[in-house]
């Protein structure tokens, strides 16, 4: 590829994926533009520059891709206009020359997707589909590392999820495939991943093994759809987000998250973490820290 092949935009840098992508990325001596809607709470990191613009404001957006060649495209916060938002943000891209756009879809992107979200995934996909930019889509599972946020303050996990298991994925190893796309993006065109973990577990497992890792006791409470809706009615939440929540459930019940992959394997050379390992180094990082949460 030729040197300015070479020049790549970040979003999401603020956030744990897109973070994690540019601090692999600027060890590896690539340099970067970190695009972020505050430019003031971007990690600072040797070798990049800063933008900052928002999706939804495409002038702004056309000027800070300016002069990029590779996108690597972090999706949007969920709310009621993301699907606008990305059609924005893409369509500046487009304006501005980028070359290749790597986004981050979703596991089973489709218009009928259980998962209410995921419909807006694919939708993304087409829209980039339908312009002349190169592209690459990781479908990303679940994150790993919300599983046990799932659990309540009783540490219940609630959800009509029944026996259906779900593959879900590290954050950091999303965060590993991301980079070595973003290396070597002609190896990758027109290529769509899907990125699991490397087993599929149903709630009730997931609520052992954070009850058998971390000691704190953790159960899975399967509730029926009305339920769902009930439970977290008292959250005033609008209907698309409430749907989002227990569409996340249904879609585990109906076995779309199941699947398994080796493609986080196949392009890093190092298979995903566990749910186990994800949750001992967790362990393991805060019996590094002090009081204050800091590194000691």
């Amino acid at each position: 590829m030729s040197e300015r092949s070479r020049t790549i935009a970040v979003t999401g840098a603020t956030g744990h994926i897109g973070g994690e992508v540019a601090r692999i990325l600027t060890e590896s001596g690539i340099p970067l533009r970190l695009i972020a809607r505050s430019i003031s709470r971007l990690p600072q990191l040797p070798g990049t520059e800063s933008a900052e613009a928002t999706f939804s404001d495409h002038d702004r957006a056309a000027a800070a891709l300016h002069g990029i060649d590779i996108l690597f495209m972090v999706s949007a916060a969920e709310s009621a206009d993301r699907l606008d938002q990305h059609r924005t943000f893409i369509d500046a891209a487009v304006s501005a020359g980028v070359r290749h756009i790597v986004y981050t879809s979703y596991l089973g992107a489709a218009p009928d997707a259980t998962f209410t979200l995921a419909r807006d995934h694919c939708a993304t996909e087409q829209h980039i589909r339908s312009t002349a930019m190169s592209f690459t889509f990781l479908r990303d599972s679940a994150y790993l590392d919300f599983l046990p946020a799932m659990a309540g303050a009783d540490g219940v996990i609630r959800g009509p999820a029944g026996n259906g298991a779900v593959g879900a994925v590290a954050r950091s190893d999303i965060a590993r495939v991301a980079a070595s796309v973003l290396t070597d993006p002609d190896a990758h065109v027109g290529r769509t991943y899907d990125l699991t973990g490397r087993e599929a577990l149903t709630l009730a497992e997931v609520a052992a093994i954070i009850t058998d890792v971390t000691g704190r006791e953790t159960v899975y409470h399967e509730e029926t759809v009305e339920e769902a809706y009930a439970s977290r009615a008292s959250y005033n939440a609008p209907d698309w987000e409430v749907d989002a929540w227990v569409s996340t459930y249904t879609a585990i019940a109906n076995g779309e998250l199941a699947v398994i992959s080796t493609a986080v394997e196949d392009i890093t050379g190092r298979p995903p973490l566990t749910l186990r390992e994800l949750l001992g180094s967790d362990l393991n990082t805060d019996l590094n820290t002090d009081e204050t949460g800091t590194d000691a």
